[in-house]
């Protein structure tokens, strides 16, 4: 074939009188020019839609320069009104250039150059001109870059430099490809109805994981639809069971999925990490028991019967979260501290501890804060399911389900759920041994992540750049960042999950263990936010680990839905500044919303907020035991660090059913201000917060800044405002 832009002239075609010579002639000459050609080329493709993109400037906050890359032809980047400006994208890995063409506003570049850099330092020159014509402009690039940027020095206008698209083409030179999909394992336990052995199997791990709380043991139970008689699967630390059925009902256990104490004599208070998700159940005696604490997720259940959350012998217990699930029975809370259950389907609810909210939770009880303790708003107002695992067609996919606004009760009672199925042979499935190099390049290919059990040293940063992107862990599998790196980064894009995994601190700090987004991130996702969900953070416990702050969220209208984070309170490497976190989440982006938010015993903040109209449903907080004394908690005029902060320059937010503990039992004379600091104004706005002091264990002065009654003495009972301000 011809090179690619070459038009050949086609051959003489015979007139009537032609001999058979002259057509052999003809033929023949035809078939030595196709042997003479070379080799055609690979078709150039688009690299730079959904990549990160910065710029020297933006003119407001609707122009960031991820506009100009987002393949949207109505938003677009725009830079301050001063010569020179620029904008780059990040191509994630080395391409070999073609083009670049540029659909320009009205502002545009009269003199520009196109520039490429390997290392987005430095920089080469591969196209200039001084006579930029504006309109759309389709520029021949050749070069091999990572970062390509457009370098304007002359404007056209008084306005600045403005670029509906800015899109670079040309053929990925990353080296060999990695294949996606493949095997998931010998730790995912993969279950047809027709699977003998399947109670040993269960039986086998719960044995090895009922009380391997720091262990490094990880396991997934996956059942295929169908129906599994008389199975009681009992569930242990870091084991997750799941249906692989679109809808929970598709894989039935006629038995029970169970959680209890036994292991810590009857005390459910330390039953972390650990899952169930999408299976219908009939409990043998009517009542399935799930007796948790945080990190346990109960997602797309269908529980025909009653669920029962306290531990047998109703001892201790601290949980918990259900989501997107339904239970024809009451759920009995008895115990549990505080537990947060979200569009869901309930028969009914049984007692109130301290702290018990409801959002979009059809038969959920009524509002009753502070007696009984109970939360409640009759919608969420942002939601979107966790990715899972299906099986269908024969083959592994992972359904991503759809966003939902004013969200009531589950998304597949009465219907197919909505969302988008994705094959497995678009995600690469990560197995222990993988280095962080392949995980990356693995991303810069455009696949997925699907990380197996186990437990995953990281000595570079794990980043995710494209919009839509998924990393889904199965079985807890773990994230630790070695050499003091962040473990993983998010770009400023549309549409990123993370879902399913644990990120443990390592030996040396780390500044942060998960960033989503950059600093100063700006671009608006409120159509196709940036979720996480069951995602962990541990600093200690498990061994000694340090970080500055767990987790930073800069991108605007990010969802963070059911997190734990956690500076360990007992295990190894324990110690004030053993394991020092001073910062356990700090929020700088715009319009988030939190729904189910666990963090406790950070050395300073558990939890500031920096952006504008954040929300918060239901937060769970205990300030950190190990205080040394008084002053090691001062926080200027301040005693004691609030666990939850919001900043004075904040002028809406707000929050619904919050709690602090504290239980300073080094020294328990240590004093809280509150628990709460947030600026008095009009749009920073709670409902139903409390604080409590843990047999008098320290004490808080007030709830939210100076308003509150103080706790009192050792009665353990909590403090409450029903309204602030």
């Amino acid at each position: 074939m011809p090179a690619v832009g070459t038009r050949l002239a086609p051959p003489p075609r015979p007139g009537p009188r032609a001999t058979a010579a002259t057509l052999v002639t003809v033929l023949l000459a035809g078939l030595l020019a196709l042997v003479a050609a070379p080799p055609a080329a690979a078709a150039p493709v688009l690299l730079s839609q959904g990549r990160p993109a910065t710029a020297s400037s933006q003119e407001n906050g609707g122009t960031p320069a991820s506009a100009a890359v987002d393949g949207d032809p109505g938003t677009r980047w725009s830079s301050a009104f001063a010569d020179p400006q620029w904008i780059q994208v990040d191509l994630g890995a080395p391409a070999a250039l073609s083009r670049v063409d540029l659909r320009w506003e009205t502002a545009y570049g009269k003199a520009y150059r196109i520039e490429l850099s390997g290392d987005g330092t430095d920089w080469t020159t591969a196209y200039s001109t001084a006579n930029g014509p504006g309109g759309n402009e389709s520029l021949p690039v050749t070069g091999t870059a990572r970062y390509v940027r457009v370098y304007g020095t002359t404007r056209a206008t008084g306005w600045g430099y403005s670029l509906w698209e800015f899109q670079v083409y040309g053929t990925a030179d990353g080296g060999p490809t990695l294949p996606g999909g493949g095997d998931l394992g010998p730790d995912v336990h993969v279950f047809d109805p027709s699977t003998p052995g399947i109670q040993a199997k269960l039986d086998e791990v719960f044995a090895q994981q009922e009380s391997a709380q720091f262990g490094s043991g990880r396991h997934a139970f996956l059942f295929k639809p169908g129906t599994y008689n008389g199975l009681n699967a009992q569930i242990g630390f870091y084991t997750q069971i799941a249906g692989l059925g679109l809808r929970p009902d598709d894989t039935t256990v006629n038995g029970d999925v169970t959680v209890d104490a036994g292991w810590f004599n009857g005390n459910a208070t330390q039953n972390f990490w650990r899952g169930a998700e999408g299976l219908a159940l009939n409990p043998v005696n009517g009542t399935d028991r799930w007796a948790v604490a945080q990190a346990s997720s109960f997602r797309r259940m269908h529980v025909k019967g009653g669920l029962n959350l306290a531990p047998n012998g109703y001892g201790w217990a601290s949980g918990g979260y259900i989501a997107d699930s339904k239970i024809d029975g009451q759920i009995g809370n008895y115990s549990q501290q505080q537990w947060y259950t979200r569009d869901s389907s309930i028969g009914g609810w049984s007692n109130s501890v301290w702290n018990q909210v409801f959002s979009g939770t059809e038969g959920a009880p009524a509002q009753a804060f502070p007696e009984p303790k109970y939360t409640t708003l009759d919608t969420t107002p942002i939601s979107r399911e966790k990715p899972y695992l299906i099986w269908e067609d024969n083959q592994y996919k992972v359904f991503a389900p759809a966003r939902r606004t004013g969200a009531r009760g589950t998304t597949w009672a009465n219907g197919t759920p909505q969302g988008e199925r994705i094959p497995l042979d678009r995600f690469y499935v990560v197995k222990p041994g993988t280095t962080a190099a392949t995980i990356n390049q693995a991303l810069d290919q455009g696949l997925h992540l699907l990380f197996t059990p186990g437990v995953y040293h990281v000595d570079r940063t794990i980043t995710v750049n494209r919009a839509g992107t998924i990393v889904l862990g199965l079985g807890l599998a773990t994230i630790v960042p070695d050499n003091g790196v962040t473990a993983m980064r998010v770009a400023d894009v549309d549409g990123v999950r993370l879902a399913g995994f644990l990120v443990d601190a390592g030996t040396v700090n780390s500044p942060t263990l998960l960033e989503v987004g950059p600093q100063n991130a700006s671009a608006d996702h409120s159509a196709d936010p940036t979720t996480v969900q069951d995602v962990y953070f541990r600093v200690g416990g498990a061994g000694a680990g340090k970080a500055t702050t767990a987790m930073v969220v800069n991108s605007d209208d990010t969802i963070v839905d059911h997190t734990w984070v956690w500076r360990a309170d007992h295990g190894e490497g324990v110690g004030w500044e053993t394991n020092r976190a001073d910062y356990g989440v700090r929020v700088y982006g715009d319009d988030v919303l939190a729904t189910g938010l666990f963090v406790e015993h950070f050395n300073k903040y558990d939890v500031e907020w920096f952006g504008e109209r954040g929300r918060t449903i239901f937060f769970q907080n205990e300030k950190a035991y190990d205080a040394p004394n008084q002053a090691a908690v001062q926080d200027g005029p301040h005693k004691g660090y609030a666990a939850y902060r919001v900043d004075d320059s904040v002028t809406t937010h707000e929050g619904w059913g919050l709690g602090s503990y504290c239980y300073y039992n080094v020294d328990p004379t240590i004093r809280q201000d509150h628990g709460f600091r947030a600026p008095v104004k009009p749009g920073v706005r709670f409902h139903d917060l409390l604080v409590v002091s843990l047999g008098g264990n320290g004490q808080y002065e007030h709830v939210i800044n100076g308003i509150g009654a103080p706790t009192s003495g050792t009665s353990t009972v909590p403090s409450t405002v029903v309204s602030y301000p």
